[in-house]
């Protein structure tokens, strides 16, 4: 097919690869503006924008969707370029309608969870942090709402103990390149299905402010919070009153008031919390590194209670 690709992450990007490995004509590829990054905020193109310039395929980088003019290259994407279906995956904007009626054969778009399940922004971290055994991909076709128009095409992958957001993101974004390509070769004898009413949850934009851990809650619960905010934007948490990144850690058992340091040794520091204990054995000191406990505790005042 001739198509329109729209997305912004490295997740949009596996799929972008795979759609012009196999084969297909991507005409126009919509990714968010340049953003600065980095020690030196300097602007940094999205990892679509790069593959799109590796390919000399057009891009359009608009801030949003809502003027008519910013519609344009879109439209002429289709009319005179002959797009016939937009793919959208983490790109980051709302298509408003007048968008969504463009391609004469639609917008599917590659969601990271099992809809109806965790639509919206966040699926992945959002399936780690409520401690879900399985996630999926979900090909659907794109309508107005929130991630609810009629599925295409689904695989579930299970949710390993050792999980986090960055390697769960990585087998998904694989399978979301392998089901779209899939997708696209059957195009024509798919049958879309409506979502079920029952089971719709809401994956909600990562806070910053949400990573900081409260020794209250149970050491399971705040496990899993360390797995889903790794690599962004890194569980913090206070030890001895200083607060340092936890990058991994498991529940234990043990008992104390809320934040009392049970152990701290080469196997981890042991907190205490609401209901057992969570032993941490990855972490970071501000403008360090991340480290083993080990290496955490050399030279460090940082004892048991």
């Amino acid at each position: 097919m001739r198509i329109i690709f729209a997305g912004t992450p490295e997740f949009a990007a596996t799929a972008l690869e795979a759609l012009l490995a196999a084969g297909h004509e991507v005409v126009l590829v919509l990714t968010q503006p340049d953003r600065p990054a980095g020690r030196g905020m300097v602007l940094q193109a999205s990892a679509v924008k790069k593959v799109a310039l590796a390919h000399a395929i057009p891009v359009a980088q608009p801030e949003r969707l809502k003027d008519p003019a910013t519609h344009e290259p879109i439209r002429a994407a289709c009319v005179e370029h002959g797009a016939e279906l937009m793919v959208v995956a983490a790109y980051g904007l709302i298509l408003p309608q007048a968008v969504l009626d463009l391609p004469r054969r639609g917008c599917i778009n590659i969601h990271a969870s099992l809809l109806p399940r965790w639509r919206g922004a966040a699926p992945i971290h959002r399936a780690i942090e409520a401690g879900d055994a399985q996630t999926g991909i979900t090909i659907m076709q794109v309508e107005a709402g929130l991630d609810s128009g009629p599925m295409l095409l689904a695989e579930a992958i299970g949710i390993d103990a050792a999980d986090t957001t960055g390697s769960l993101h990585d087998r998904l974004a694989t399978l979301g390149a392998r089901l779209v390509v899939d997708a696209l070769a059957r195009f024509d004898r798919l049958v879309p299905v409506a979502q079920p009413e029952a089971g719709v949850t809401y994956a909600s934009k990562i806070d910053k402010a949400e990573a900081r851990l409260d020794w209250g809650q149970p050491a399971a619960v705040l496990a899993r919070k360390v797995r889903a905010f790794n690599p962004f934007p890194g569980a913090a948490v206070a030890l001895a009153g200083a607060e340092v990144k936890a990058w991994r850690g498991e529940a234990v058992a043990g008992s104390g008031r809320p934040g009392q340091i049970l152990a701290a040794d080469a196997t981890g520091i042991v907190v205490a919390c609401g209901e057992g204990a969570l032993r941490l054995t990855e972490l970071q000191k501000p403008g360090g590194r991340r480290v083993a406990a080990a290496d955490f505790l050399h030279g460090s005042a940082l004892r048991p209670d």
